[in-house]
């Protein structure tokens, strides 16, 4: 496989058409190798329009999805960053370019050294990955400009959109199969957030996310 022809090809027949048009965010994915995050036994379907298997049962997010929560999510070069859910530590890396730090949860022990390692074997030091449940966010270190969710969650918890700065962003995908909203919700003081949905897609749960409440008749 031509490496470079193939990455190309995702970025101008997957991404670009995708409305991913934030040239910067294009250039990105040219610098951050996609291939060198993806398990061995998958790395000639690294560019291709899917979720990428990862150990315990987890995903990576499609090329194109990863590439519009980025463009969306605007991560400026002063902001802290938190990830939930790291995987293989590409989508980190890719926040990493942008932030100023980038903490990265995730709940699967085998995937947290999995992504330490890419991420230190690419060059990537404004990235820890920390293993840890955050399905309702991360309070150690909260407030953050930006929180990433790389899994998608029933409904968006309260602790989650507490631990936003004002004026910060969250990226989330919210709903249940057959399809789900991709959506920014952007803190504008202590009690208001205002929310776009900017695309529908499917995407794997988070681990432990918080349901729905059941109706009992």
């Amino acid at each position: 496989m031509n490496i470079e022809q193939a990455r190309f090809n995702m970025i101008e027949q997957q991404i670009r058409p995708w409305d991913v048009l934030d040239q910067d965010v294009l250039n990105l994915l040219s610098i951050v190798k996609r291939e060198n995050f993806v398990p061995a036994a998958f790395r000639d379907l690294a560019f291709a329009d899917f979720e990428v298997p990862l150990p315990c049962g987890q995903h990576m997010l499609a090329p194109r999805v990863e590439a519009r929560m980025l463009q969306a999510l605007e991560v400026k070069k002063h902001e802290n960053v938190l990830e939930i859910g790291a995987g293989s530590g590409y989508m980190a890396a890719l926040l990493a370019h942008r932030a100023q730090h980038v903490l990265s949860i995730e709940i699967e022990a085998e995937l947290v050294e999995y992504a330490r390692a890419k991420l230190a074997a690419n060059g990537i030091q404004n990235a820890d990955v920390v293993c840890g449940d955050a399905a309702r966010g991360w309070s150690g270190s909260a407030p953050y400009d930006v929180i990433c969710v790389s899994g998608s969650l029933p409904v968006v918890p309260q602790s989650l959109l507490e631990q936003i700065k004002p004026g910060g962003r969250l990226g989330v995908f919210v709903g249940t199969a057959p399809v789900m909203e991709a959506q920014i919700i952007t803190r504008i003081d202590a009690r208001q957030f205002h929310t776009v949905n900017i695309f529908e897609t499917m995407v794997t749960p988070l681990v432990n996310a918080e349901q729905l409440p059941r109706f009992k008749f």
